[in-house]
């Protein structure tokens, strides 16, 4: 079994590490591929309500180990890199029906930085970065960085990001809207922890509708949006979260949420 991801599961909570901490955590094939049948593996587990995707080490993601690519026997091809590796890799994040936090607890650079930000929540620790490091090796931006990066701080930032490749902190990343929450290192793996076990004792379906929601809303119109609500909150009233949440409501305690 490969060692280049690690995964643990309590309290209904899934922790996914990348763990080459020697090359900052950078993908190789065989760390891209288990990455992506990790988290089928988290889909498909009910005990599983909440995902935490970090890094091992001073790095969350340097992105693509460059002595990959440079190496004659081991370098797959950029054409396999993106539709074998990173593509799904982002596609899995966004599909599946339970929330991902990206907890960066450290630079997070080229692909790195994209899977990061295709995370659902992103927290990151103070000392963390981001930088889009492509067009500092003559390359363009990958793993979706051109479709959230530009609609989560705007058209011009993303452009000069891109293109300058400048390191942007945790806390100028917070400030652009880039990210969720920069948070003290000291605070860090605490305030994981409990956002990890809020977000897996709340209601799970109605967590996966609303990824798919913000998901479509990326191309929906405003008519195909309202429709897309309507039809998902018709679902979403009819399942046993929604009676336990109202219940607890009117009883005045906690909600009990089943995932159901």
């Amino acid at each position: 079994m490969s060692t280049t991801i690690q995964l643990t599961v309590e309290n209904k909570v899934a922790v996914i590490t990348l763990n080459r901490p020697e090359v900052f955590n950078s993908f190789n094939r065989e760390m891209a591929l288990t990455l992506q049948d990790t988290f089928d593996a988290c889909e498909k587990n009910d005990d599983v309500r909440a995902i935490v995707l970090t890094g091992n080490g001073k790095a969350f993601c340097a992105g693509q180990d460059l002595k990959e690519v440079t190496s004659p026997e081991l370098n797959p091809g950029f054409k396999k890199i993106l539709e074998e590796h990173y593509n799904p890799i982002i596609t899995r994040i966004r599909d599946i029906k339970k929330p991902v936090i990206g907890a960066i607890n450290g630079v997070a650079a080229g692909a790195g930085a994209n899977i990061a930000l295709a995370c659902d929540i992103v927290v990151a620790d103070e000392r963390a970065s981001f930088i889009q490091a492509f067009s500092l090796i003559g390359l363009v931006p990958d793993s979706a960085g051109t479709y959230f990066l530009p609609r989560l701080i705007g058209f011009q930032k993303a452009s000069a990001l891109a293109m300058l490749g400048d390191k942007i902190g945790a806390e100028g990343a917070e400030r652009m809207g880039m990210i969720y929450k920069c948070v003290p290192s000291n605070e860090f793996q605490e305030t994981i922890q409990k956002l990890a076990l809020k977000l897996a004792n709340m209601p799970t379906k109605a967590l996966g509708m609303i990824k798919e929601l913000f998901n479509k809303s990326m191309t929906n119109n405003l008519q195909e949006q309202l429709a897309m609500e309507s039809k998902y909150q018709i679902e979403a009233a009819q399942s046993e979260d929604y009676a336990e949440g109202v219940a607890a409501f009117i009883e005045k305690r906690k909600p009990n949420f089943k995932g159901k």
